[in-house]
C-alpha cells in the first residue's frame, strides 16, 4: 500500500529535511511541498492526501487553523518546535506529533503506524458484512445498521444517532471519531453539529436536508462539499 503525503512548513530547511526522509521510505508518495498554508489549501481540497505533515506556527495561516479546513481523510501529523502545542494538537484530532528537530527514527515510527491505521481501514472498508457499527448507550453495546441511519446530532459529548424506524440512540461518543469510522462521502459533515445520510437524504429545501419530517442545516462551510456530492445525482 502507498500512502500520498504532502509538506507545509514555513522554514525551507525544514520542510526539506521531510522531503529526504519521504524518499528513503518506499510507501510514501510526496505529492507537493509547501512553505505556505493559504497555497496549500486549493491543492489538498481538490486532491486530498492520505497523510500531511504540517507545521503549527505559519504566517497567515496555523497550522492548526488550517487542519480544520482540509478534508476528512486526510490524517495530519503535526510537527513543531514547542512541545505546548501538543495538546492543542491533539484537540482537532491530530494522528500524531512530531516534536522539532525530527530525526528519521520517529519520522518512520509514525509513517509505519499511519501506514498500519490506514491498512486497517482498507480491510474493514473491504468487508462487505461491514455495514453496521457497535456503540455504546445505556450501558450497553447497540448494533446499529448503517444503511438504517438517517442522520446524527452533535449534543456536546453526547451523539444521537436517528434511524429510519424513528428509535434514536444516545451515545457517549465524539463526533470526529464517530465521522471517521462511517464511510465517506455516504455519510458526511453537513454542519458542525450534523453528520447526514446522504442515500438517505429524500429532499433539499433552501440550505437544509430533508429526512421525511426532520431537517437538518447545512452550514455555509459544508455547503459546497454537499452540493457537489447532490450534483452527481441531479438531472439538469
Amino acid at each position: 500500500m502507498t500512502l500520498n503525503c504532502a509538506i507545509i512548513d514555513d522554514e525551507p530547511l525544514a520542510a526539506q529535511l521531510l522531503e529526504s526522509y519521504v524518499k528513503d521510505i518506499p510507501f510514501l508518495f510526496l505529492t507537493g511541498t509547501y512553505n505556505s498554508a493559504l497555497t496549500a489549501m486549493a491543492d489538498l481540497r481538490r486532491k486530498p492526501v492520505d497523510l500531511l505533515f504540517l507545521d503549527i506556527q505559519m504566517p497567515e495561516l496555523s497550522g492548526l487553523e488550517l487542519s480544520k479546513l482540509i478534508p476528512n481523510q486526510t490524517r495530519i501529523v503535526f510537527t513543531t518546535a514547542f512541545k505546548e502545542y501538543a495538546i492543542e494538537g491533539y484537540k482537532v484530532s491530530a494522528f500524531d506529533y512530531l516534536l522539532k528537530p525530527i530525526s528519521f527514527d520517529k519520522f518512520l515510527e509514525t509513517s509505519d503506524k499511519a501506514l498500519k491505521w490506514f491498512e486497517m481501514q482498507q480491510h474493514l472498508n473491504s468487508i462487505d458484512k461491514q455495514r453496521f457499527i457497535f456503540v455504546k448507550s445505556d450501558y450497553r453495546l447497540v448494533r446499529v445498521v448503517l444503511d438504517d441511519i438517517l442522520y446524527i446530532e452533535g449534543l456536546k459529548d453526547y451523539v444521537r444517532i436517528i434511524l429510519a424506524n424513528g428509535d434514536r440512540i444516545t451515545s457517549l461518543i465524539n463526533m470526529k471519531r464517530l465521522e471517521e469510522l462511517l464511510p465517506y462521502p455516504e455519510f458526511m459533515r453537513t454542519h458542525r453539529s450534523y453528520i447526514a445520510h446522504m442515500t438517505n437524504v429524500t429532499a433539499v429545501d433552501k440550505q437544509r436536508l430533508v429526512f421525511g419530517e426532520d431537517l437538518i442545516p447545512i452550514s455555509d462551510n459544508n455547503k459546497d462539499e454537499v452540493m457537489q456530492f447532490l450534483e452527481q445525482f441531479t438531472l439538469a
